[in-house]
């Protein structure tokens, strides 16, 4: 197994806590180093990552839930990434989309907005983005309620995609303050040591995140 990835990336800290928590043996091919750019594109064209690529079978997957879904049918082990039961495996989908369409999204418009020249900044963009983190933030807040994790007692792909979308939503709308039970999950989620593995090794390529600071 290689994954494709960056260490900064959401997407990738998704499927990384997949694999820890699998205990999936794999190798990184990080974006920085001399020719892996190439590889990643040559098997990916489309230009996105994480892309894992599994030698073995000669299979190139990608998209982050489709990776950990993957990992869940070739590589069974101690993470079951969707439960067996059709109602509950729905639950946890929705979950998932949930954290990538409201969460992760306008997230990312956010911080890809920081990074662009000062004139070239779209304020219009920027606040129907925060307009839509604070609707996610409340519908969240309602749906967790109660539950130890995102979709009921169990660790599934719907917390993989949670832990890095609310972490880096927090830096860029903060939402501790006025959301407990979303607060609360997060700090579950950041002790989780999967995902707290994930945290420790970002800690090189922190400062170049735009909100290091907030």
């Amino acid at each position: 197994m290689i994954l494709y990835y960056h260490p900064l990336s959401s997407y990738c800290w998704k499927v990384l806590i997949a694999l820890y928590e699998n205990e999936t043996p794999f190798e990184r091919r990080m974006m920085e180093e001399p020719g892996v750019a190439e590889a990643w594109l040559a098997l990916w064209p489309i230009g996105k990552f994480p892309v894992l690529r599994a030698e073995a079978r000669g299979q190139t997957v990608a998209e982050a839930s489709i990776i950990i879904e993957y990992l869940g049918q070739q590589c069974p082990g101690p993470f079951r990434p969707l439960p067996e039961d059709p109602a509950e495996a729905l639950e946890v989908r929705l979950m998932d989309r949930l954290f990538d369409n409201y969460v992760m999204t306008p997230m990312q418009k956010i911080v890809a907005d920081r990074l662009r020249a000062e004139d070239a900044r779209d304020v219009q963009g920027v606040g129907e983005a925060r307009i839509l983190l604070g609707k996610a933030y409340a519908m969240l807040e309602e749906r967790i309620g109660a539950r130890r994790w995102a979709a009921g007692d169990d660790f599934t792909l719907a917390d993989c995609a949670a832990a890095p979308a609310l972490f880096y939503a927090d830096k860029v709308e903060p939402m501790r303050g006025g959301f407990p039970a979303l607060a609360a999950y997060l700090d579950r989620l950041e002790a989780r040591a999967s995902f707290a593995r994930v945290l420790e090794e970002k800690q090189p390529w922190w400062p170049m995140f735009p909100y290091a600071g907030g």
